[in-house]
């Protein structure tokens, strides 16, 4: 296995610090890990699309906007 240096702000190390019995190192890992396999289904799923960047992302605006509707948010 190698090794990594993680930089996290003050405030949020004084909080690990707070519970001492965790063990961080696995929690950063795991973290890691969901973002690689969410990453790696996204790629999956967007792999043969035909889709601009552009009209991605409009395709985008308009769901969240009938979200938003539908929730009444």
């Amino acid at each position: 296995m190698v090794s990594i240096t993680l930089s996290v702000p003050k405030e949020m190390k004084n909080e690990m610090n707070n519970f001492q019995d965790i063990n961080w190192s696995a929690v950063a890992r795991q973290a890691i890990k969901s973002k690689l396999l969410m990453l790696e289904r996204f790629r999956e799923f967007t792999k043969d699309s035909t889709l601009t960047e552009r009209e991605a992302l409009e395709l985008g605006r308009k769901v969240s906007e009938k979200a938003m509707k539908r929730h009444k948010i």
